[in-house]
């Protein structure tokens, strides 16, 4: 019988084949299937599912501020009447309780008075707004496996404008595409074939198209990162169809939930507002997780429970690194970014930001104040010694877990071990970053 183990080590070996002879269509179809395979297991694996649980609780604490401010610059345009069409439209699959908790939600949000609440209420108003971005960000940022979040002025710049301008632009988008769709040009020809059946079509793709247009936005603003186009499509895509079939579905399964509603009384709207923001976000954070991997392939083997990599690995990776830092500054370059590291050792992210920061806890490297952050040689060239990049990888922990001094070796395993720590330092002997750059840019 074949056991857990055997299965994936089966389902490895047909996805990770070697491609010496296989042609670009066999290996762009190996692609996009380690994608999926990949992705399905994150989503198995469970991480995703506590994210978006935990995103449910904070929209429940903050939609309503969130959509107040949102009422409240559209009023002052004299279009806040727009923003009733949205949220009806995302609890449609609800039903007619989803109904009942957008006019209750509508309610609540004409109760508030923002012009009346004074500068403390208008400050904790905007923090819980804030709040709720910033938690968004987070989930975004360790499905990128970012560290850094963004500085509180690029949170309270960035999220602001989106906050505030965000609604105003989707309510101008849909307000031109209901004028183009009503015009009398569009009219003309839907009474024309084809051109009717396709005028009938675009009217029932175009739900999907926005929706995926909004995901798309959100993969390449949200993540405190730089996002390609192409990847947040890919995401986009895959999530805004997901999303807008997994809202008739639902709403066929709250058509058919009339027991639950039995069981749980007044309940059961809330249970059912409760499952909907899972599924939503859990597809969202899916469309994420989708675009990381299709920006980051060399990540798709190693998923996310952790890496082992040998010790030479390291000290090769951190040559190379410390190499094409090296060169880019002796040659006057813009300092390289992660992204561009990554990109151009054809090693996971993961894995390169490893060392990176075992670098610059030796004080070889430090971070530039650009942004995207870019990493410099913390010393001259010509004192930057190769030895003590090697060493700085070697000896990584050791100072926090476990050193090689502590371990009690016999005299005769300790002279071999000192012999290698000597050879390795006679060979790398007055050899610094800058003989290293020279050698190969000459």
């Amino acid at each position: 019988m074949l056991t857990k183990f055997d299965i994936e080590a089966k389902i490895n070996a047909l996805l990770w084949p070697d491609e010496v002879g296989s042609s670009s269509i066999q290996r762009q179809l190996l692609k996009v299937l380690r994608v999926i395979y990949v992705s399905i297991l994150d989503l198995m694996d469970g991480q995703l599912s506590l994210r978006a649980m935990s995103l449910v609780y904070t929209t429940l604490l903050s939609i309503v501020p969130l959509l107040a401010l949102s009422f409240s610059v559209l009023k002052a345009m004299g279009a806040h009447n727009e923003i009733e069409p949205f949220l009806f439209q995302f609890l449609l699959p609800l039903g007619e309780q989803g109904q009942q908790i957008g006019e209750n939600i509508i309610g609540f949000i004409d109760n508030i008075k923002v012009g009346v609440l004074g500068s403390v209420g208008l400050g904790l108003l905007i923090y819980t707004v804030l709040s709720l971005v910033q938690k968004i960000e987070s989930a975004f940022n360790i499905i990128w496996q970012v560290e850094s979040t963004r500085s509180i002025g690029e949170r309270f710049s960035s999220y602001l404008s989106v906050i505030l301008i965000g609604p105003v632009m989707m309510v101008s988008a849909i307000g031109v595409t209901a004028t183009v769709m009503n015009s009398s040009i569009v009219t003309y020809f839907a009474a024309i074939e084809p051109f009717g059946s396709l005028i009938l079509l675009t009217t029932k793709v175009l739900p999907y198209v926005m929706v995926m247009g909004v995901f798309a936005f959100i993969y390449m603003f949200v993540p405190n990162t730089r996002v390609r186009l192409a990847a947040a499509l890919v995401g986009a895509v895959v999530a805004g169809f997901l999303w807008e079939t997994s809202g008739v579905l639902f709403a066929t399964f709250v058509v058919n939930s009339t027991k639950y509603t039995a069981i749980y009384s007044s309940f059961a709207v809330v249970i059912m507002l409760l499952i909907w923001l899972y599924i939503s976000w859990l597809i969202l954070l899916f469309g994420s997780n989708l675009a990381f991997y299709v920006q980051n392939p060399s990540s798709l083997k190693m998923r996310r429970e952790g890496f082992e990599i040998s010790n030479r690995v390291k000290e090769r990776l951190a040559l190379l690194l410390m190499q094409i830092i090296a060169r880019n500054h002796h040659q006057g370059n813009e300092p390289p970014s992660l992204h561009e590291l990554t990109e151009e050792v054809s090693a996971p992210q993961t894995v390169v930001r490893y060392v990176l920061k075992k670098l610059m806890a030796k004080q070889l490297l430090i971070e530039s104040n650009q942004n995207p952050v870019g990493y410099l040689p913390a010393k001259a060239l010509d004192v930057l010694m190769v030895f003590d990049v090697i060493n700085a990888v070697r000896i990584a922990e050791e100072e926090r877990f476990l050193s090689a001094n502590m371990l009690a070796l016999p005299n005769n395993t300790l002279a071999i071990a000192y012999q290698m720590d000597e050879a390795i330092e006679q060979a790398l002997k007055n050899k610094t970053m800058q003989d290293l750059v020279l050698d190969t840019t000459q």
